[in-house]
């Protein structure tokens, strides 16, 4: 049986919805943060129902082990170390290395 392909405008308006759905969680963390992991939720679930990779600016902005929304100095320490960027997750304690581009 061949896989269904997802027509070009559904993967673009996912992709518009997410992008909303972010923003929607960055405005509603500091009055309530269950919210905006509610958001984050949101968001993923429409990425993977219609195969759409989230953005590297989106995936930053939430803990990959408990996905919660992350905003540094609230939820999340952000530090610098061995040419990576090391976020830890403060309610989870588990973090996620991103290694540092080097400038040109």
């Amino acid at each position: 049986m061949s896989r269904r392909t997802a027509h070009p405008e559904a993967r673009r308006i996912a992709r518009e919805r997410i992008a909303i759905l972010f923003e929607q969680a960055r405005k509603a963390f500091p009055l309530d943060p269950a919210l905006a992991d509610r958001y984050v939720s949101l968001a993923r679930k429409i990425s993977m129902k219609h195969r759409v990779r989230l953005d590297r600016e989106f995936r930053r902005q939430f803990c990959h082990h408990c996905h919660r929304f992350l905003a540094p100095g609230a939820n999340a320490r952000v530090r610098i170390y061995r040419g990576r960027v090391t976020v830890t997750c403060l309610a989870c304690h588990r973090q996620m290395r991103y290694p540092l581009r080097r400038r040109s």
